[in-house]
């Protein structure tokens, strides 16, 4: 039950990165810097850090292609490479770093800068993007981290207890 409600939670925030969010982000911070909200990078970096890195690989792949196809890609596949790349190496932190608020927030800032940094890396290299890496990093990633952690914040608790559950029905399964 747990692994289809973690689903359906992937595919609320789907839809409503592309609808309800773009509405919701003031005009003035439109005019100056861009910001993306990756709520489903998010999860996928909590699924990483909090599950298994296998894990958050198929959620990326499954979930980047959709926004590829959906909402954001000039190409077919950055963003499913990207996002699956950064939850995997978010999972390699699985079990190695002692799991708090602290070390989820500095993983989910980093891998979110991550993944930003790569889309950039492939836009520029496939000439999509001629956008200069310093104002690119303070007009577009900057915000886009700022506003990603702060959901991770905002739903630290709630993600983690759903996790926490579907470990303990995992196990209780294997027993």
């Amino acid at each position: 039950m747990t692994r289809k409600l973690l689903w359906l939670i992937l595919l609320g925030l789907f839809i409503l990165e592309g609808t309800l969010l773009q509405w919701i982000i003031p005009e003035v911070w439109q005019s100056k810097v861009y910001v993306a909200p990756h709520f489903i990078l998010v999860i996928v970096l909590y699924i990483g850090l909090y599950v298994d890195r296998h894990t958050a690989l198929v959620y990326g792949l499954v979930f980047g292609l959709l926004q590829d196809f959906m909402y954001y890609s000039p190409m077919l596949g950055p963003i499913s490479f990207a996002m699956g790349l950064t939850g995997y190496l978010a999972g390699l932190t699985h079990r190695r770093l002692f799991s708090n608020i602290a070390v989820s927030m500095l993983v989910i800032g980093l891998g979110n800068l991550f993944f930003e940094w790569i889309l950039y890396g492939l836009y520029r290299v496939f000439q999509v993007t001629h956008l200069d890496l310093q104002w690119a990093f303070f007009h577009q990633m900057l915000p886009s981290m700022l506003i990603n952690l702060l959901f991770a914040l905002i739903v630290y608790v709630p993600v983690r207890k759903l996790f926490e559950s579907m470990q303990s029905v995992s196990s209780a399964a294997d027993e």
